[in-house]
């Protein structure tokens, strides 16, 4: 995601780790709403390798990050989601249902999902009804009998989506959830979104596949991740678009767009797909920069490797959305972004797609590990930036070097955030200039084959702080473990190496 501006910030507690939630009371969902054909099984009977083991009992609410204990349930695997939205007009609530085919990991008297917002109609598993209880932003799930430990089991909510439902991020300085455009929507589901827009096991490691059925009104496209499947126009003139995401998305990676749009094919280095996704109206005015697409593609792979997915593409954002986002094989970049100086302009791009190595293929383990993501993204965004026209790499870091006390005490260390207020500027040069300093200590050949290690070994996976010293000690040939923990979790910003005259401004309390 690109930063929002940097402001300063008062020292926090340390979040606290919410109490379990009381789940009494639940009441039974009856009502109606869109269907996505659920298949009926019978999870009574596991599946092959299945264990009875102990007695059903209930999945976690989340699975304990620290920062956001919250996000994320336990109990179950998602195999895949399919989304089915029937959209109307901007500000219009619409029929919305999410089927989630799962595997439990335990024998489950009940899950959660993680879901808000929204008017609830009817929650089934399996084609049974099942009871449902919201509890803040957890939906707790009963099933009318035990799921068995290694059971495969099929979830259907049914609600009315209201995309004019959103909240509100003090320290990424916007909205999250459907964010309109002028006549359709965007998805803004980073960090924790999704459960705006559906019912999700929301977690950034944890991924899966996921269909995509939008029904849009006629003179208006659908666009998500992936691939697009099929288009048929049904009775009345409406059009149903399926997408399929072809690689398992992070619920925050999460994009679909509807609007007056244009799609513009392309190729990059290899014969790769690019496809972009413009408002009619931007087409001409953002082609220059989009046209870069392919060279930033190229210049990324030449430092880590070949791209992860099978195609990308950029979604131009006709709103006044702040950030761009790195959604999977689609970046949201909003249209100020691309109309104003070309080297900012390519900043932000360089930035949301090499979170495409760092941060969606190579997926963070828990939120404390963000600087990986992040840091990773602005690294290589101002290397670029430096080769074409932008800030040197060094200026910009000794800047950073100069702040890095000051952001420590405000935000906490790179590796140990401070408050679950996430998205601060200690996440973005301040995780940049670590990687700065391990390129200064182990030099420009052996930091290249770290950065290539790590998005190979990890590619598809989620992976942490500890990982990345481990690796970069392997790859480097020596315990890189005494110079990187003060860097990253440190109470001071430790001496840059090869520059004795960099200092740092003391932090008064």
């Amino acid at each position: 995601m690109k930063p929002p501006p940097s402001h300063p910030a008062p020292r926090h507690r340390r979040h606290v780790l919410r109490a379990a939630l009381a789940l009494t009371g639940a009441v039974a969902l009856t009502g109606t709403g869109c269907s996505a054909g659920d298949p009926h099984r019978d999870h009574g009977s596991p599946a092959p390798g299945a264990s009875a083991g102990p007695a059903p009992s209930p999945g976690a609410p989340g699975i304990g990050d620290p920062l956001m204990p919250l996000d994320g349930n336990g109990g179950y695997t998602v195999r895949r989601y399919t989304l089915d939205f029937d959209w109307q007009a901007p500000g219009t609530p619409f029929a919305a249902g999410t089927t989630i085919s799962a595997t439990a990991t335990q024998a489950l008297s009940r899950f959660d999902l993680d879901f808000a917002g929204n008017t609830l109609h009817k929650v089934t598993v399996d084609g049974a009804p099942a009871t449902a209880e919201r509890d803040g932003d957890e939906l707790v799930v009963t099933p009318a009998k035990p799921i068995p430990r290694g059971g495969t089991f099929t979830v259907h909510v049914a609600y009315t989506a209201d995309p004019t439902q959103r909240r509100h991020r003090d320290d990424a300085i916007r909205e999250y959830g459907w964010v309109p455009t002028p006549d359709g929507t965007v998805v803004c589901a980073q960090p924790d979104g999704a459960k705006m827009i559906f019912p999700a096991d929301d977690h950034p490691s944890l991924r899966a596949p996921f269909t995509f059925h939008i029904t849009t009104p006629p003179g208006l496209s659908a666009v998500a991740n992936g691939r697009l499947v099929e288009r048929v126009r049904e009775p009345g003139g409406r059009v149903q678009w399926t997408y399929d995401s072809e690689e398992p998305i992070a619920a925050q990676l999460v994009q679909l767009a509807i609007g007056k749009l244009t799609f513009v094919a392309g190729r990059g280095p290899g014969g790769r797909a690019v496809r972009d996704v413009v408002p009619d109206d931007l087409v001409a005015d953002t082609e220059a920069e989009r046209s870069l697409t392919p060279e930033h593609l190229a210049w990324l792979e030449q430092r880590l490797g070949p791209y992860p997915f099978r195609s990308y593409g950029v979604l131009v954002g006709d709103t006044d959305l702040p950030v761009a986002l790195e959604t999977q094989s689609l970046s949201l970049v909003p249209k100020d972004d691309l109309l104003g100086d070309r080297v900012d302009a390519e900043r932000n791009l360089v930035h949301e797609l090499t979170h495409h190595w760092t941060g969606d293929s190579v997926a963070v383990r828990r939120w404390s590990d963000l600087w990986l993501s992040e840091g990773h993204a602005r690294f290589y965004e101002r290397l670029y930036s430096e080769e074409h026209g932008g800030v040197s790499m060094d200026d910009a870091m000794r800047a950073a070097y100069e702040q890095h006390d000051q952001w420590r005490h405000d935000d906490g260390a790179p590796a140990e955030p401070t408050e679950p207020t996430l998205f601060k500027v200690m996440r973005y040069d301040g995780s940049a200039l670590v990687l700065y300093a391990l390129r200064e200590k182990v030099g420009d050949e052996t930091f290249g084959r770290i950065e290539r290690a790590w998005v190979t070994e990890y590619r598809g996976r989620a992976a942490g702080t500890k990982d990345f010293v481990a690796l970069a000690s392997r790859v480097a040939g020596k315990d890189l473990t005494p110079f990187l923990t003060p860097w990253l979790y440190g109470p001071h910003t430790p001496p840059m190496p090869g520059h004795p005259d960099w200092h740092v401004d003391p932090v008064e309390d």
